[in-house]
C-alpha cells in the first residue's frame, strides 16, 4: 500500500467517524435514556435520604452489621464500598448527573432548538392539497366576494395572531413562547444539575459545640467535597457571647438562643446576630444553625475558696436522658471529692458522695452544707455554663440552584402556551382555511370556527364551510 492509498481512505474514515458520532449523539438524546437516567438518579437520591449520610465508622458498624445484614446483603462494608454513606459526592452519582445533563443538552440541540427555529419561519400554502394534512380545515365558497385575505388579517390580529400575507395566501401564528418554554425548562434543569455538582464538590458541613464566652473557627468538618477546603473560613472567627434557654412553665424547653459575633482577624466585630431554631446566622456564604445544646462547665466554691470552673461531660446512662456531670475535689491533695450532676440550665444540681449516694441538692447561687465523714463543708454553685451546638454549612451552589429552579418554573409556565398556526388560500371563488396547534385542540377548534363565522359576517360568502380532508 502506497501513500496515495492512505490518502484515499482518509475521507472514508472521516465519514465513518462522523456517522458514529451522529449515532452516539442520537442515543444520548433519546428520551427513553433520559427517563431511565432520571429514575436511577431518583432511586440514588432516595437511598441517600434513607441512609444516614456523613456518619462515623462506628455508627455504620453498629447500625448495619454484617450478621444479620440488612435485606441479606447491605452491611456496613457494602455500604462504605458503594459510597452510600456519602451518596451525593460519589463518582457514580456525579457521573449520572453529568450523563443526564449531556442527554438534556443533546435533546435540546437536536429536537427543541430546531423546533423553535422552524416555528419562527413562516410558509404559505400554495395548493389546496396542502390543507389535507391539517387536523382542522375547511373550504368556503366566496360567491361574489373579490377577496377574503385582506378582511381576514384584522380578524386574526384581534385574536392575538401575527399575520403574514402575500397575494392570495395568508399565514398566521401565535404562542411561539410555547416553543421557547421547553428550551427554558431544559436550561433550568441543566443549571440545577450544574449547581448540584458544584455543591457536591465544594460544599461542606461542620458541627461545633462551643461554650458561652469562647471564640472558635470552623474545624470539625463532618462532610465535605474534595474542593471544600477553599470555602472553609480562615480569615474570620465567631464568638459565642452568650447561650441561654427559655423554659415553659412545666419545665420543658421552649427555645434556645445563641448570641454570636463575627470577628475579623484583628478581633473587630463585623456582624452580630442572635440565632435560634429556624433563624440561622448567614455570613459570606456560610450559614450557622442552632441545632443542639449542652452544659460545658460549672463554677463552684468550697467553703471560702475562690470560685473555680470545672468542665462537665455528658454521661451516657441508659434510660437516664441527658445528664452532665463533673467531680469536685474537696481536699487540696485531691484525695476526696463529690460528684455534681445536672440535667439542664435551670439551676438544679445533684450532689453525690464517693460511694454514689445522693447527699444534697442545690441550685445556682445557693450555698449548701454537705457532710463527708466527720467533716461538714459548704458547697456553692455560682454558675452553670451552657454550650451551643451549631451546624455550619457552606454551599456555593445555592444561588445557582435557585436560578435553575426559577428558570424551570418560568419554562413550565411558558410551555402551557399553545403554538397555533392558521393558513388561508384563495383560489378562484374558493377559500381554503386550515390550522393546527400543539395543545388545547378543542379551544383552538372553537377559535377557528369563531374566526370563520366573523369572516362570513364581514365578507359576503355564499355558502357555509365545507370540511376538507383531515388527518386522523
Amino acid at each position: 500500500m502506497d501513500a496515495n492509498d492512505g490518502l484515499q481512505q482518509t475521507p472514508l474514515n472521516g465519514a465513518i467517524g462522523r456517522s458514529w458520532w451522529r449515532a452516539g449523539v442520537r442515543i444520548i438524546a433519546d428520551l427513553r435514556l433520559a427517563i431511565v437516567l432520571l429514575l436511577v438518579i431518583a432511586v440514588a437520591s432516595i437511598t441517600g435520604t434513607v441512609i444516614e449520610q456523613g456518619q462515623g465508622l462506628e455508627f455504620y458498624q453498629a447500625n448495619y452489621p454484617e450478621d444479620p445484614a440488612l435485606f441479606g446483603f447491605l452491611s456496613w462494608k457494602v455500604l462504605l464500598a458503594l459510597g452510600l454513606n456519602t451518596v451525593y459526592r460519589t463518582w457514580w452519582y456525579l457521573g449520572l448527573l453529568v450523563l443526564f445533563g449531556t442527554s438534556l443538552a443533546a435533546c435540546t440541540a437536536l429536537r427543541q432548538w430546531p423546533a423553535l427555529k422552524a416555528a419562527q419561519h413562516w410558509s404559505y400554502y400554495r395548493a389546496p392539497r396542502q390543507f389535507e394534512k391539517l387536523a382542522l380545515s375547511a373550504r368556503l365558497d366566496l360567491g361574489e366576494a373579490s377577496s377574503a385575505i385582506a378582511p381576514a388579517t384584522p380578524l386574526l390580529q384581534a385574536k392575538g395572531y401575527r399575520v403574514f400575507a402575500e397575494g392570495s395566501s395568508l399565514y398566521a401564528r401565535k404562542g411561539i413562547v410555547g416553543r421557547i418554554g421547553p428550551i427554558i425548562v431544559h436550561a433550568g434543569m441543566l443549571i440545577v444539575l450544574l449547581g448540584g455538582i458544584i455543591g457536591a464538590l465544594t460544599g461542606f458541613i461542620a458541627q461545633e459545640m462551643i461554650p458561652s464566652g469562647q471564640t472558635f473557627q470552623v474545624t470539625n468538618i463532618i462532610d465535605g467535597g474534595p474542593l471544600a477546603a477553599g470555602n472553609v473560613p480562615r480569615d474570620w472567627s465567631v464568638k459565642v457571647n452568650r447561650f441561654w434557654i427559655e423554659y415553659l412553665p412545666d419545665g420543658n424547653i421552649d427555645q434556645f438562643y445563641s448570641d454570636l459575633s463575627v470577628l475579623d482577624q484583628a478581633g473587630q466585630e463585623r456582624d452580630r446576630q442572635t440565632i435560634f431554631v429556624n433563624q440561622p446566622l448567614r455570613y459570606r456564604g456560610v450559614t450557622m444553625y442552632q441545632t443542639d445544646w449542652g452544659i460545658a462547665a460549672v463554677k463552684v466554691r468550697i467553703n471560702n475558696s475562690p470560685s473555680i470552673q470545672l468542665p462537665m461531660g455528658k454521661l451516657n446512662l441508659p434510660g437516664a436522658g441527658r445528664i452532665w456531670g463533673t467531680w469536685v475535689p474537696t481536699k487540696p491533695d485531691l484525695s476526696e471529692g463529690v460528684s455534681l450532676l445536672a440535667r439542664d440550665l435551670q439551676g438544679a444540681v445533684l450532689i453525690y458522695d464517693a460511694t454514689g449516694r445522693p447527699i444534697a441538692t442545690t441550685r445556682v447561687g445557693r450555698s449548701t452544707p454537705i457532710t463527708l465523714g466527720d467533716r461538714t463543708l459548704t458547697l456553692a454553685v455560682d454558675d452553670l455554663i451552657g454550650s451551643t451546638g451549631l451546624q455550619i454549612k457552606a454551599d456555593p451552589s445555592i444561588p445557582i440552584v435557585y436560578l435553575g429552579f426559577g428558570l424551570l418554573m418560568v419554562g413550565v409556565v411558558m410551555s402551557y402556551f399553545s403554538h397555533s398556526q392558521i393558513w388561508l388560500l384563495q383560489e378562484g371563488r374558493s377559500l381554503y382555511v386550515g390550522g393546527r396547534t400543539n395543545r388545547a385542540q378543542v379551544t383552538f377548534e372553537r377559535e377557528m370556527l369563531e374566526a370563520i363565522a366573523q369572516l362570513q359576517a364581514t365578507v359576503p360568502i355564499a355558502s357555509s364551510p365545507t370540511p376538507a380532508a383531515t388527518e386522523t
